[in-house]
């Protein structure tokens, strides 16, 4: 049933939504670096804008054979197997890389996404943003990177459309462009009716204009931040092994629990252990937002059952608190679950 996987993958985007922006709500009296504000509203509208902004944003429009039996991976498994003996069309393609994403099947879906793009000659700005956004869902870092590009790329195809301007001007914003990321924010407040997205917008032209803003008084990262690192040794506990995939991904991430915003350093890794992890200023999601000598910080190793870089009940981790510039390499046993 069509209606079914539409609510499935709504639901999967409104979860990690939720979970992100209620601590965000909870603060929002409270003051706050710019820069933090600025990675918060990168990260939580990049989430949101997977999954509850795509409807405001697409034209597409989902068909269905009205079979009871049916359930989402059942279809797409059909339709993965028919394409696999046939040439298939642009848009059965993209249909089956949304049916991946909404399964969480990330690179299934990246795959057909770029056989579209391989069909089209690169000329599909859909394809293009699909790609984007399975990117940024795995890793919120391709923001700045190769999604990043995509998004601009599918922008040139189509300077229409409000969607790949949305995704864009995050683009801008976390690439360190606030010049171009409020121009676009302003472009898209023109004339944007829904108030929920007009609230996004403007977090994130706000966003621009504290980063413009420190960039014109000559601000520098935390002194030491360059020589700054962060070395755990992560290891599973044989009680949890059984829990863990061959395939399933392992994010290490060091937060400051009194900084909510996303992580001051994150790696994404193949879940073998044990492992050796190293954390530099390499690895900030924000250039804004890096690690430096005399932090006080909380290292995370968790397992991600969903592969996504947002925690899900029953992900297996383990954490550490590390004192930047004066610890060394920390052990972290991944043994316990996520409620």
């Amino acid at each position: 049933m069509i209606l079914n996987f539409v609510l499935i993958a709504g639901s999967l985007a409104a979860a990690a939504a939720i979970l992100l922006l209620w601590p965000l709500l909870r603060r929002r009296a409270d003051a706050s670096p710019a820069s933090a504000i600025a990675a918060v509203t990168v990260l939580l509208v990049m989430l949101l804008g997977a999954a509850g902004l795509y409807a405001a944003f697409s034209n597409y429009t989902w068909t269905s054979n009205e079979s009871v039996t049916d359930t989402p991976a059942a279809m797409t498994a059909r339709l993965a197997k028919r394409l696999a003996r046939s040439p298939g069309t642009v848009e059965e393609w993209l249909t089956l890389g949304r049916s991946y994403t909404a399964l969480e099947q990330y690179p299934l879906a990246l795959r057909a996404f770029q056989h579209v793009d391989q069909m089209t000659g690169g000329k599909n700005a859909d394809a293009l943003m699909n790609m984007g956004e399975v990117l940024v869902q795995q890793d919120m870092a391709e923001l700045r990177g190769r999604a990043g590009r995509l998004f601009e790329r599918a922008l040139e195809l189509d300077p229409t459309s409000r969607r790949a301007l949305f995704y864009a001007a995050f683009g801008a914003l976390g690439r360190g462009e606030p010049a171009l990321a409020r121009e676009r924010f302003n472009h898209m407040l023109a004339d944007e009716p829904d108030p929920d997205v007009r609230r996004i917008l403007e977090q994130g032209l706000k966003a621009a204009d504290q980063q413009e803003a420190h960039a014109a008084a000559g601000d520098a990262p935390a002194a030491g931040a360059d020589a700054a690192k962060i070395a755990v040794r992560v290891s599973l506990s044989p009680a949890l092994a059984a829990k863990v995939p061959a395939n399933a991904p392992l994010f290490v991430a060091a937060r400051d629990p009194k900084s909510p915003g996303p992580p001051f350093a994150v790696k994404r890794l193949p879940a073998t252990f044990p492992v050796d992890v190293e954390l530099t200023t390499a690895d900030a999601m924000m250039a804004t937002r890096r690690i430096a000598v005399g932090q006080q910080l909380e290292v995370v190793a968790r397992v991600a059952l969903g592969g996504t870089p947002t925690a899900t009940s029953g992900d297996p981790f383990g954490q550490v608190s590390y004192h930047v510039g004066t610890d060394g390499k920390l052990n972290i046993v991944i043994d316990r679950l996520a409620p």
